[in-house]
């Protein structure tokens, strides 16, 4: 487990760890390491959840799939970032999205319930792993508020303009890079790609925006 100290560092649900303290931690949590090629399906929605996952290599896409077969990207999870711990934490029986592999990957899964309850000897780090996790959720709940600020808006200008606002905001730049292709954005977005493009392309015209593939400037 040593190898992925580097990576686990950077994660927020290890924060405050001591090295020392990472590898009993790891054997407490009943971690585990699995890889996955690109488009690999890492949790199937209608899956019971026991396990939530530490994006250690590549990335993952949570996705939502309706009855007609339309594709919805909930999050792009990129190393250091974790995923399913809100589904783990509540126990569901039956989770509501899906987990794919963007890129080949490596995964860790932690055990939520040795993770959600302090082992028999009371150990403090693992108290600081309760506390981070609950952050975790906190902040992604600050998320999920966001998306739907993107997809309450009625037209597909004003959902890419507020979520190329607030990529502009958490970059701290009028120039950033995204990490989705066009397909990738409009299935974020929820809208139709053609309907997508066209709306980037007004933009451009407009001197609104500059873009090139993933990178975006508001002007």
């Amino acid at each position: 487990m040593k190898k992925y100290f580097d990576i686990l560092r950077k994660s927020p649900l290890f924060n405050r760890i001591e090295d020392e303290d990472l590898t009993a931690l790891l054997s407490c949590l009943g971690a585990k390491v699995c890889s996955y090629n690109k488009k690999e399906t890492i949790m199937s929605e209608g899956e019971e959840a026991h396990e939530f996952g530490i994006v250690l290599f590549g990335s993952v896409q949570v996705i939502q799939i309706d009855y007609f077969g339309n594709r919805s990207i909930v999050s792009d999870v990129t190393p250091g970032e974790i995923f399913g711990e809100a589904f783990a934490c509540a126990g569901e029986s039956e989770i509501p999205v899906s987990v794919v592999a963007n890129e080949a990957c490596e995964v860790m899964f932690i055990d939520c319930n040795r993770a959600m309850h302090s082992c028999s000897n009371a150990c403090e780090f693992h108290s600081k792993i309760i506390f981070n996790l609950m952050k975790i959720m906190a902040l992604k709940n600050i998320m999920f508020h966001q998306k739907l600020q993107i997809t309450s808006k009625r037209t597909t200008r004003e959902k890419l303009l507020t979520y190329l606002m607030q990529q502009a905001k958490r970059n701290n730049s009028n120039s950033f890079e995204i990490p989705f292709d066009r397909q990738e954005l409009a299935d974020y977005l929820e809208v139709d790609r053609s309907g997508l493009s066209a709306e980037i392309s007004k933009l451009r015209d407009e001197g609104i925006i500059e873009s090139q593939k993933s990178r975006f400037r508001l002007l």
